[in-house]
């Protein structure tokens, strides 16, 4: 049968691509230490999940309006003006299936052919999917290692031409785990002034920081930042509800409003009686204490787990203040040969490291970022210890 050229040109997800090697070898039985994970381990809060029980029980398995229940979107408005500083009205709020569909969507509704959208490096494997998908091109912006791969506003001021539609901000970052300060987002909201460059500020991990790192919104910065910022959250990571399926958007109302149309031809309403969940998780006092024994417990596993990749010959590893990943640069060990395979970058490295020493984690090529590879926190200390283990072993033969 036929494929079409748009389905050809999109590769698989590298960090899912991983996910089932790992757990292929696992079904045969090999003892894998698995750091390619990009949720948490920790399972959903039983009163979220009590509370989906209680709406399926409660016969709440209909259609429901595209845009999500008014209750879910009246209490996400709160949650941004509360914690976020950020006024919405419900209807500019809309729910969508997960933070892909949240970007999938957003570039949609915003993203005309030949539009350039800027992407500083490294970035999370959907993005530049999502924008050749729109029919836009990504426009790749390096970055550098002792900037802890943030875009500066020089660099940013340099990239935006008259095509440019969008700037792609994600903060707390997948795969670096680093994170903007308010000084750094300011500047960047600077440069932003006498444009029109729309900025989709992904925020999913908003909740996950650590140590000083303070988390600020966008689009709470400045009237302007507001107007031309699309904020795009979600449920699963700081809840733990990835496979729940929940995310959303929020933002000027013509721009909801269109997204609302495409989502009713693509999917209409996410799930109804997860939809009554998510309000909960939203509203119940218990949710803040939930989050923060997470939140905690992942700074631990990030501290630890960077000073055991710094204490490896050839490995450099940048602080990680936010998400739960480590993306250290391994490329002091390419053009090595380890038993036999050639590491000739961090795909091969990935590989070899994978069959060799039966540790996963990602390559970071997928990323923009072939000189690192991305490690995920979301495991026990046990399990970091003994997969650190392992590949400072393999590293060293």
């Amino acid at each position: 049968m036929r494929i079409s050229k748009r389905a050809q040109a999109i590769p698989p997800s590298a960090t899912l691509a991983v996910t089932s090697r790992a757990k292929e070898l696992k079904a045969k039985g090999v003892d894998i230490v698995d750091f390619g994970a990009g949720e948490p381990d920790f399972d959903t809060p039983d009163f979220i999940k009590e509370a989906a029980i209680k709406a399926l029980k409660a016969g709440r398995t209909k259609y429901t309006a595209e845009a999500g229940i008014v209750e879910l979107r009246t209490a996400i408005a709160a949650k941004l003006a509360r914690e976020n500083g950020l006024k919405y009205t419900p209807e500019q709020v809309i729910v969508n299936i997960g933070g892909k569909h949240s970007v999938y969507e957003a570039m949609q509704a915003i993203l005309d052919p030949g539009d350039e959208v800027i992407l500083p490096v490294p970035f999370w494997v959907t993005y530049p999917e999502a924008i050749k998908l729109a029919g836009a091109v990504p426009k790749i912006v390096q970055t550098d290692k002792k900037n802890s791969y943030k875009i500066t506003p020089a660099q940013l001021k340099e990239a935006i031409t008259k095509k440019t539609s969008m700037l792609v901000l994600n903060s707390p970052s997948n795969p670096g785990g680093f994170t903007y300060v308010p000084e750094e987002l300011k500047a960047i909201a600077k440069v932003l002034e006498v444009t029109q460059v729309v900025v989709l500020s992904d925020e999913i991990y908003e909740k996950l920081i650590y140590g000083k790192t303070k988390f600020v919104s966008f689009a709470s910065l400045s009237k302007d930042a507001y107007d031309r910022t699309l904020t795009l959250n979600g449920l699963s990571k700081t809840y733990s509800m990835t496979g729940w399926r929940l995310g959303y958007t929020a933002g000027p109302l013509e721009v909801i409003k269109a997204m609302g149309r495409l989502q009713s031809h693509m999917t209409s309403n996410a799930v109804t009686f997860a939809q009554y969940a998510a309000v909960i998780a939203l509203t119940d006092p218990a949710a803040g204490e939930t989050i923060e024994k997470m939140r905690v417990e992942f700074e631990r596993r990030g501290k630890y787990m960077t000073e055991r990749l710094n204490g490896i010959e050839g490995v450099d590893c940048p602080e990680s203040t936010g998400a739960f990943y480590c993306f250290p640069d391994v490329s002091g060990h390419y053009g090595r040969t380890i038993n036999g395979a050639k590491i000739g970058g961090s795909m091969d490295f990935a590989k070899a490291l994978l069959e060799q020493a039966n540790v996963a984690l990602v390559p970071g090529l997928p990323f923009g970022c072939d000189g690192n590879v991305r490690l995920s926190f979301a495991c026990s200390i046990e399990q970091i210890t003994k997969g650190l283990d392992r590949l400072e072993r393999w590293l060293s033969q």
